[in-house]
Order: C-alpha cells, then sequence, then structure tokens
C-alpha cells in the first residue's frame, strides 16, 4: 500500500510538474523594486539619460517555446493607456539574454529578432522620462515565451498590434519591475 501511495504521489508531482523551476527574468543592472539608473533614462523629450537598454536575462521557458518577445511598459504615463518603451519580438527559442545597449544597433539583436515602433515613433529602447515632478512610474520588464517562432509583422508595426500577435501564441510570461521618477 504504502509504494502505491508514494508512486501515485510521484505521478501526480510530474503530471504538475511542482518541481519545475519558474520561468524568470533579471537584470544585472537592477533588481524588481528598484529605481533604474540614468544609464536607462531616455535621451530627450526633456529628460537627459544614456537610454541604453539595460541586459535582461532569462530562464526556465516552457516546453514547446519557439520564440520570444521583450517589452518595456509604463502603466502610469498620463495617456490614458499607459506608454511602450520598447518591444522585441521573433527572438528565436535558444536565445535566454539581450545584452546591455543591444536596441541601438538591430546588427546586435539576435538574428530574426525585430524592434517594433514605441510610442517614442521609434524601432528601439526609449527609456523612462516620465512627466516632471510626478510620482515614480513603474517599468515593467516582460519576457513572453511563444508558441510561434514568427509573428509576421515587420519594425513599423505599432507595440499594440506585436501585443495583440503575442498574447495569442502566448505560452508563459515574466516580468520584472524598476521605477523612475523626475
Amino acid at each position: 500500500m504504502k509504494s502505491i501511495t508514494t508512486t501515485a504521489l510521484l505521478l501526480v508531482l510530474s503530471v504538475f510538474n511542482v518541481n519545475a523551476a519558474e520561468f524568470a527574468v533579471t537584470s544585472p543592472q537592477f533588481k524588481s523594486g528598484q529605481t533604474l539608473h540614468n544609464e536607462q533614462v531616455y535621451g530627450d523629450f526633456g529628460c537627459h539619460g544614456g537610454n541604453l537598454s539595460p541586459e535582461l536575462n532569462w530562464e526556465n521557458p516552457p516546453a514547446g517555446t519557439k520564440s520570444f518577445a521583450v517589452s518595456v511598459y509604463d502603466p502610469a504615463a498620463p495617456t490614458g493607456s499607459g506608454w511602450w518603451h520598447w518591444m522585441v519580438f521573433n527572438i528565436p527559442a535558444q536565445t535566454n539574454q539581450l545584452i546591455r545597449g543591444i536596441s541601438a544597433s538591430n546588427q546586435t539583436l539576435p538574428s530574426g529578432a525585430i524592434q517594433a515602433s514605441n510610442d517614442f515613433g521609434q524601432t528601439n529602447y526609449g527609456g523612462p522620462c516620465p512627466p516632471e515632478g510626478d510620482k515614480p512610474h513603474p517599468y515593467i520588464f516582460t519576457v513572453y515565451a511563444l508558441s510561434t517562432d514568427h509573428i509576421p509583422l515587420d519594425g513599423n508595426s505599432s507595440s499594440a498590434m506585436v501585443g495583440y500577435m503575442i498574447h495569442q501564441n502566448l505560452l508563459a510570461k515574466t516580468s520584472i519591475t524598476a521605477y523612475y521618477q523626475r
């Protein structure tokens, strides 16, 4: 009886993948809940930062992941719909990192990856630049594991359209949130 119970428990644990490591994203430039550095802040629009995307590393994507997408979003922007700061999609499944400053040159993106238009009207990383004197804004860095190897859009696509396609093919997502205020 004891061996049947143990076997049944092991079977249940394997079915629910209880011991599987969690899909997670980290950055050496900041930890979730911390303030972003001036290096990541936008370099225009009244802001005077370096506008360099932080390094992002992710691990333990779910089985069946065929590609990734990465976004940076500020839900507190005073637009009524938030602000898309960065959207990269069609990142190959074998990729587990975007290096610091990668958005400054499409040549350093993983092969096939595309940067969509952000709300600054550019196809690169656009760092934080909240209104002066406003409360700290959250900047949500999200990595999406997708069930497709290719989203059929190009760099002229809006981040909202890419977001729609991401959610049609989403297996899992993981986020870290940093803050910035000026």
